[in-house]
């Protein structure tokens, strides 16, 4: 059994081994037919960085970019009949190859996948104790193109090395979208120079005289967004409108229906202070804070939120009425879609698309908007219905701040996702035809941080190993009528070690399961 995940789809063994010396590090060499001067030039610097990633060192295996490619162990070659970030894998007696698309000339995630694959493998034999690969040819390719994890560090804040950390776990399991969410009732987490009260301000909170917060400065998000894309990662920022403000409000009030003097929340929950979607100067200032956005982060996706805005400001602010009667709208539901659409429309003239909580179809969809169905698969099933690209996300299975088991005492809350309610996730549901299930992008999972979920330990103990049945699913499962449960735990065990063996404070695998399967 080849035990790596998620799992290879096609295996072809054959005679032979690939002798190996445990002592010596696995060079690593570029055939470079098919790729021109530049891309060569960048692949050879992604590759000095990939040999040097800290999880090959914890675990006593070692890759290292050769001089001579001709005598490489491993030699990486271009194919580009082979899908994005998919790669062939062989294994042969005298040598390793691994064939990849580079697409545009600097896309090395099928390279990346296939020799993080072979880092499994290899990781298996060290673990038994073995001297060699067998020699085998493996075929794969993701399923879904939007492969996500997403992170809230407003209600409690991660520093940029933990961030780090997730990031790495993500690429070993080839998820390809961070989701980051950076604002909330809770805290403000994106320093904007040209708006200095939002780091000063709403980025910390005080609760009994203990103040608490941080946020991100440019040089520490431009940071995370080049580790991230050195790791074929597209970092998705999200700012929050027009509800989960309040932070935002306690620094420049005059964005409230009511303006007064805010706090930033210190509960957890949804306020009835948002926005006031009658004011222009809070249409200015979420431009403003877009357009530094923009500059920051490449991914042509961005976040709106959108989700759990209360009307009750709107319904008594005069400024809000008029704009419904200006604009000709009919209540407050089409007063959030046009608040909504006004944001997707200027996204859209600066060349990147919105993405929102699937709170956003209420009232209608701006044309080109994206969503994110969070509240079981229905809103998704609307959404690619009416044309629209969707990304599955149901608290039924991709809540990992949910328990893992059906325990009270157990850490997280509102309800239980097992190991098993995730492997049987399916982003595209059945009730699809065909024409609307080509709008399923993929599917990511959630990881929101009240209550239980403030130190870094606690986070690794939701996802891990959650996020293995997640990448399964993700990438592709080998039978997508019926996935094999059982493979799949059995192949988990040596990689659960794994991921101990790399420092990852996951919870045990016994009784992660619901009883009976």
């Amino acid at each position: 059994m080849i035990s790596i995940i998620p799992a290879a789809k096609q295996v072809e063994p054959e005679p032979g081994a690939f002798p190996i010396d445990w002592q010596r590090p696995l060079t690593v060499g570029l055939q470079a037919e098919g790729l021109t001067e530049s891309s060569a030039a960048k692949f050879v610097d992604w590759l000095n960085k990939f040999c040097q990633r800290e999880c090959f060192v914890k675990v006593g295996i070692e890759f290292t970019a050769a001089v001579e490619t001709s005598t490489a162990a491993v030699r990486l070659m271009v194919n580009d009949q082979l899908p994005r970030e998919g790669f062939q894998l062989s294994v042969q007696p005298g040598q390793i190859q691994i064939a990849a698309s580079c697409g545009d000339g600097d896309d090395f995630s099928g390279w990346q996948y296939g020799l993080l694959s072979l880092f499994q493998m290899l990781w298996e034999q060290k673990l038994q104790s073995h001297d060699s690969l067998p020699c085998l040819k493996i075929t794969d390719h993701p399923e879904f193109s939007w492969r996500g994890l997403h992170l809230d560090v407003c209600r409690h804040f991660f520093d940029v090395e933990f961030v780090k950390r997730l990031l790495d776990l993500m690429v070993l399991h080839r998820l390809n979208r961070f989701h980051w969410h950076l604002t909330e009732d809770q805290g403000w987490r994106l320093e904007v120079p040209s708006r200095p009260k939002l780091a000063e301000i709403a980025a910390w909170r005080e609760k009994d005289g203990t103040k608490y917060g941080g946020f991100y400065a440019q040089a520490e998000v431009q940071q995370v967004v080049q580790f991230a894309a050195e790791r074929g990662i597209t970092v998705v920022p999200e700012i929050e409108l027009p509800g989960h403000s309040v932070a935002a409000l306690a620094a420049y009030p005059e964005l409230a229906c009511q303006p007064r003097d805010f706090s930033v929340e210190t509960d957890w929950g949804v306020f009835d202070d948002v926005y006031c979607a009658g004011n222009e100067a809070t249409f200015e200032f979420l431009q403003e804070v877009r357009d530094h956005v923009i500059d920051l982060f490449p991914s042509d996706v961005i976040h709106i939120g959108g989700d759990e805005c209360p009307k009750t400001r709107w319904k008594e602010c005069s400024k809000c009425q008029q704009r419904i009667k200006t604009e000709g709208l009919h209540d407050e539901e089409h007063l959030q879609s046009y608040f909504v659409q006004r944001m997707v429309n200027y996204l859209a003239d600066r060349g990147r698309r919105a993405i929102g909580w699937d709170e956003i179809l209420e009232g209608g969809l701006a044309d080109g908007a994206m969503v994110m169905s969070w509240r079981g698969h229905e809103g998704g099933i609307a959404a690619a219905r009416l044309g629209h690209d969707v990304v599955m996300s149901p608290t039924s299975h991709c809540y990992f701040d949910f328990r893992q088991v059906d325990d009270p005492e157990e850490m997280g809350f509102h309800g239980v996702n097992t190991l098993k309610d995730v492997f049987d996730f399916q982003p595209v549901p059945p009730e699809l035809s065909s024409q609307d299930a080509v709008h399923v992008l993929g599917g990511q999972a959630n990881i929101w941080t009240e209550r239980q979920l403030f130190k870094p330990e606690n986070v690794e103990y939701m996802v891990v190993p959650r996020i293995c049945a997640l990448a399964e699913v993700l990438w592709g499962h080998q039978d997508q009528e019926d996935p094999d449960w059982d493979g799949f735990q059995a192949r988990l065990k040596s990689h659960f070690q794994l991921l101990v063996e790399l420092g990852y404070r996951g919870r045990s695998l016994k009784g992660i399961s619901k009883p009976g399967d």
